[in-house]
């Protein structure tokens, strides 16, 4: 569970040993870089990596090596392994929030904005089973060329409080939620663990969970809400998964 990923004029990272997984956030407050961190062992953040960026706040931009790019609210942006310089800028419209995930890298492919008609839309659930559900897929291979990383966003209707219901795992593929849009006096429920041995944790809104390849990854919420997904691992088809029955779990 990661209970803070954004601070007034800092970048937040967390590195998971999952894939070398790192899930951030970056709150300017003019301009923000992202650093290198001791563990990649790198001059630059990206000189073995690649990164997905979305929007969760206000618009704002990103520089990559010079070339500005504008993030509107769940706009998403890939970046490249190789990249040199990454900053975060804020506008005069308010307070951009920079939800990130990054992979190890083993090509460099170009940067690539991804805006909300971009997306790769799947309309799933129903009303009757409270998880009718929008699903945009923002960076994956449909969208864009990466080595490892997908990320995307599932978008809830009103009435409805369950996800990614009926759950599943990926041995293959890790995977990420951040969620948001989260009113502030509701709650998510998360599940986690192995399907026979379930845990949940309770998150609130700007909070992620790091899922293992074995963990399945569901919620249910007090109200609706949106999540960000991100996932990496060695295969990049979104439909690999290995589903469980909704009465099998314990």
């Amino acid at each position: 569970m990661i209970k803070k990923l954004f601070s007034p004029g800092d970048v937040n990272l967390i590195y998971s040993h999952y894939d070398r997984f790192i899930i951030g956030g970056a709150q300017p407050e003019s301009s923000l870089s992202l650093e290198t961190i001791d563990p990649l062992k790198s001059e630059n953040f990206l000189d073995r990596r690649e990164l997905g960026i979305i929007n969760v706040g206000k618009q704002g931009q990103v520089m990559v090596d010079g070339k500005s790019y504008e993030l509107q609210y769940k706009e998403a942006l890939y970046v490249g392994r190789g990249t040199k310089e990454v900053l975060f800028e804020k506008s005069a419209d308010g307070q951009p929030l920079f939800y990130l995930n990054s992979a190890p890298a083993h090509k460099q492919y170009p940067t690539k904005k991804i805006s909300q008609s971009d997306a790769h839309i799947i309309e799933a659930g129903t009303m009757k089973n409270s998880n009718q559900r929008t699903i945009r897929q923002l960076i994956v291979q449909k969208n864009v060329q990466t080595c490892q990383l997908q990320m995307g966003m599932t978008e809830l209707q009103e009435g409805c409080v369950w996800n990614t219901m009926p759950p599943h795992v990926h041995n293959r593929r890790m995977e990420t939620y951040f969620y948001f849009e989260v009113p502030d006096d509701e709650s998510v429920c998360h599940f986690m663990g192995e399907p026979k041995h379930t845990r949940p944790i309770w998150l609130q809104n700007n909070q992620a969970a790091i899922s293992p390849p074995w963990s399945i990854h569901c919620g249910a919420g007090t109200s609706n809400y949106t999540f960000i997904w991100g996932m990496a691992g060695e295969n990049l088809d979104y439909d690999d998964m290995d589903g469980c029955k909704p009465y099998e779990l314990r």
